[in-house]
């Protein structure tokens, strides 16, 4: 990851880890004045984002290494380890919030105290600060295609989805209906559990060398044959390696020419991808010859 994506991503997680203490401390305090044990929950979880996020920013530090003699191929793949750290998080979270829900929908529900109307106003403030800070860290995860900033995007609206099941969980036990907040923990539970499989999926996809999408190859067969000297493509390969993309291409070129002017022309192909594909890290050109 290049410094400016770093210092994104460190930004970002500054900005988690101080508005998740701040609103952990708020649910807290309005659960134990409100007599609410959902928000008291809520803001256990909210205390957990803050984990996460420092797992993001020491995967995103490490991944920011430069290559050295024993990993020549750079860090990147460090803030996939992270990412799979986060899904198993927010996997397990998704367990714990669907377990809590179907313990209490099975049974007991009807001791559970009428919580007051503090609680309902936390729920909301928590449901909307959780929402406004997964739409800023996962905005700057796609901006610098990370990973890991992506996997604690969805830990924050796990919360905020945690929240919302608070919310019906509070305002239906103030209505004498306590039962909808173990349903709705249980219909949440299958939203978080599905991000968290997509997030492991995307992670491990990105360690196992798996090549780019069909537009992403397009782009490339684009920039290759708009250079000067360049026939056609005998083959083209990429594979994603972490966050970066490496690319090896097969290029005919007139079997006339100097190898001067074939390496010129094959310096051209690999200046003209890493400068049109940002994501490209490393590009290797092999020339074939083809008479014309």
């Amino acid at each position: 990851m290049a410094d400016n994506g770093k210092q994104i991503a460190i930004r970002v997680s500054i900005v988690s880890v101080a508005v998740n203490i701040l609103l952990s401390v708020i649910k807290l305090s309005a659960g134990l004045i409100a007599h609410s044990g959902a928000m008291v929950s809520d803001a256990v979880h909210s205390a957990s984002d803050v984990f996460s996020t420092f797992v993001v920013m020491i995967g995103v530090h490490m991944a920011s290494k430069e290559a050295d003699e024993e990993h020549p191929y750079g860090h990147e793949r460090m803030e996939c380890v992270a990412a799979i750290v986060l899904a198993a998080v927010l996997f397990a979270t998704g367990l714990a919030i669907g377990y809590t829900g179907l313990e209490q929908l099975l049974g007991g529900y009807e001791e559970i105290k009428v919580p007051g109307a503090l609680a309902l106003l936390a729920a909301v403030v928590s449901i909307g600060v959780k929402e406004w800070l997964y739409w800023y860290t996962v905005l700057a995860a796609k901006k610098i295609n990370s990973g890991a900033l992506k996997a604690d995007a969805w830990h924050h609206r796990s919360d905020a989805l945690s929240s919302v099941g608070a919310l019906f969980g509070i305002a239906g036990a103030r209505m004498g209906y306590p039962f909808l907040d173990c349903v709705a923990s249980v219909v949440i539970c299958a939203f978080v559990i599905k991000a968290a499989y997509d997030i492991f999926k995307d992670a491990v996809d990105k360690m196992l060398d798996t090549a780019c999408d069909k537009d992403t190859v397009k782009k490339l067969q684009k920039i290759i044959l708009n250079q000067p000297g360049v026939l056609g493509i005998s083959k083209l390969t990429t594979r994603i390696f972490g966050s970066k993309i490496y690319v090896d291409v097969e290029i005919e070129a007139d079997g006339d020419m100097t190898l001067k002017d074939a390496h010129e022309v094959a310096e051209n192909v690999h200046h003209a991808i890493e400068q049109g594909a940002s994501d490209v890290k490393h590009c290797m050109v092999h020339v074939n010859p083809r008479r014309v």
